[in-house]
């Protein structure tokens, strides 16, 4: 049973044996009064205390270390709240094409809250074999990307990165396959962080509008 009970300046819920005050921003502050006998009872009723209206939680894809193309360590963190569409790209493959593309979802979707992440990999074929300077300078004059690129990753083994590793793990391939069979497989990740689509090389781009309208919706 969850008892309010008034006080002068903040409200005091009982949890049992558990009383917390829930102050003006919404954090909880918790005194144990008496021997706790059930935990699972106080956790289900802590988790009715509703988040602060309009704050957005940053999801574990977000904390994950990344370097830029650049080669400076940064987060995702300041995509938290936006659509994310996360690629493994390579500047000698067949679906290379593909970052015209991409650029074009980009450019169309961005100031809806969109964002195509570029994770260059050499795991294919050798089919990614330059630096980050020559990527970087390939993508601009080739394709005009301005989305974001960065440094060149393995996406499978034991070196695999830690993103592509979340990645996989929640959206496995055909058959419950996590290995990433080729350049261009596309993760479709929502605004609160949670990966909702993994698509093959062969799907294009322009393929995946309606997914992405319906996250920026």
């Amino acid at each position: 049973m969850v008892m309010l009970v008034s006080t002068g300046t903040a409200p005091i819920r009982q949890f049992g044996h558990l009383t917390c005050t829930v102050n003006r921003s919404r954090y909880l502050t918790a005194k144990v009064v008496s021997p706790i006998r059930s935990c699972s009872r106080i956790i289900a009723d802590l988790l009715c205390v509703p988040p602060r209206p309009g704050i957005i939680m940053t999801a574990p894809i977000h904390t994950i270390p990344v370097q830029t193309i650049a080669q400076e360590t940064t987060t995702l963190a300041q995509w938290s709240g936006q659509v994310m569409l996360v690629v493994n790209t390579a500047s000698g493959c067949g679906f290379t094409p593909q970052f015209a593309g991409l650029e074009a979802l980009y450019r169309k979707y961005r100031h809806q809250g969109f964002v195509v992440l570029g994770f260059p990999c050499n795991q294919f074929a050798g089919q990614e074999p330059l630096n980050e300077s020559e990527i970087q300078s390939f993508c601009s004059l080739n394709y005009d990307v301005t989305f974001p690129m960065f440094s060149r990753v393995d996406v499978n083994g034991k070196g695999e990165h830690p993103l592509f590793s979340l990645l996989k793990r929640n959206a496995p391939g055909f058959l419950g396959s996590k290995l990433i069979k080729w350049n261009f497989t596309k993760f479709l990740v929502d605004r609160n962080g949670n990966v909702t689509g993994r698509f093959g090389p062969q799907t294009t781009p322009e393929a995946l509008v309606k997914d992405i309208e319906k996250l920026l919706a």
